[in-house]
């Protein structure tokens, strides 16, 4: 195993790995993905950016292998991570740099599965944004039938850079 918690017994961390591999896609985790950190690289590398504007992204998200769950259907937990980084970098986008975003509340609906291989788009766009507080709306919606397959909406607080 690399770079696990000091705080996590070595066993504890190898049974774990031992039982995703089992209820996984059946297939064994790749060794340079048990390396601390790398969630961020594995979510961002399903997504293929299509437009940025101000108050707006739309982005591809392409359903690997590794992303689905025994059903062979995106997992749940990949569709809040990719909601939470494409709601933070959309609410970027209004939302001055000199202020820290606080994600607050993310909530997702479930409506429908993306099976695997399939394209989804991915689109996001603000809300709300004032002094304080930023809410960006998410849905995911299949490429080639345009039924949505999660609608997603995340709350930021917008927090002014502590001055020390």
């Amino acid at each position: 195993m690399a770079d696990t918690s000091k705080q996590i017994p070595p066993e504890n961390a190898m049974n774990v790995t031992s039982f995703i591999t089992r209820v996984g896609c059946g297939s064994l985790i790749p060794a340079k993905y048990e390396a601390h950190d790398l969630h961020s690289d594995l979510i961002r590398s399903l997504l293929k950016v299509q437009h940025v504007h101000r108050g707006r992204i739309t982005c591809i998200l392409t359903v690997k292998p590794y992303a689905c769950n025994t059903y062979n259907t995106l997992h749940g937990g990949v569709i809040g991570s990719v909601a939470e980084m494409v709601a933070t970098a959309c609410a970027r986008t209004v939302v001055n740099k000199d202020k820290d975003l606080f994600l607050g509340e993310l909530s997702v609906s479930y409506l429908a599965a993306a099976v695997k291989q399939s394209e989804v788009i991915v689109d996001a766009s603000v809300v709300r944004s004032g002094r304080n507080l930023t809410i960006v709306a998410i849905e995911f919606k299949l490429k080639n039938s345009e039924h949505s397959t999660s609608l997603c909406r995340a709350t930021f607080y917008n927090m002014p850079a502590a001055n020390l």
